[in-house]
């Protein structure tokens, strides 16, 4: 538990205010550096003080998969962050810029989980331990404050995650299968892959993700939330209104923005 007394314990009140401000990771702009275990520490006690009053955790985010992704942030390894019921949204939904900062979008696919996960399971057993598949759009407050690289930051402010919309499940995944996976905004592709393979690719990062929550005491649960990873980076809406990400195989989801 984050202590008043301990500076790491002020360091995440801090930044959870900032969060909450819509300013999020000021401290780093001031020059404040971190080694890597510390940076993860910062970002569950700023998890203990969300919990604290009255918040969820509902599953995970993996990112910074691409190895010249981890070298440019100065890391050996993806990254992973918590995923909050108070920031899922459903298709459809309205959202205001001015909540955010400098509001960018991943397409995405995210997977809700049977049954708890344990390290070291096969492609086809993570498959079978899915329920459902859907497309979404992850929300990212695209700033970094400090001097690169920039994986203390990134991992202390929860892999700058802040939320997602989701689209309709699919449930019927008892079969391998091709999709594409388009992001669109006001009508312009700004990003798409033409050949993503379910399970092989998508759940790509599941098994490091469930040995990397490990290390740390947690693991995955029936219910779970997870954002498998992306493969393009953030892009900003910038003055688009609209977003939609679409797959041939998983469907589709949009949100708007003012």
């Amino acid at each position: 538990m984050a202590r008043k007394d301990d500076p790491l314990g002020r360091t995440a009140a801090r930044m959870l205010a900032d969060y909450d401000a819509g300013t999020p990771g000021l401290i780093f702009a001031d020059g404040f550096r971190l080694n890597l275990p510390d940076a993860w520490r910062l970002q569950s006690m700023v998890t203990e003080l969300r919990e604290a009053r009255g918040e969820k955790v509902i599953g995970y985010k993996v990112g910074a998969v691409d190895p010249g992704n981890q070298k440019l942030m100065g890391l050996q390894h993806p990254v992973w962050g918590r995923l909050w019921a108070s920031e899922l949204h459903e298709t459809g939904v309205a959202l205001n810029k001015n909540d955010y900062a400098n509001i960018s979008i991943e397409a995405e696919f995210a997977i809700t989980l049977s049954r708890e996960l344990k390290p070291g399971l096969s492609i086809d057993a993570l498959a079978d331990s899915v329920a459902t598949v859907c497309p979404v759009l992850e929300l990212h407050n695209q700033v970094m404050r400090g001097e690169p690289p920039h994986g203390h930051e990134l991992i202390a402010n929860n892999c700058i995650n802040c939320g997602v919309v989701r689209g309709p499940p699919v449930t019927n995944l008892s079969q391998s299968r091709q999709t594409d996976l388009k992001m669109v905004y006001d009508g312009q592709t700004v990003d798409e892959w033409e050949a993503l393979w379910w399970p092989d690719d998508i759940l790509a990062a599941v098994d490091w993700l469930a040995q990397s929550l490990g290390e740390h005491g947690l693991r995955l649960k029936a219910g779970d939330l997870i954002l498998t990873s992306a493969w393009g980076p953030p892009i900003p809406v910038a003055d688009c209104t609209r977003v939609d990400v679409t797959s041939s195989a998983f469907g589709s989801v949009f949100a708007t923005f003012t």
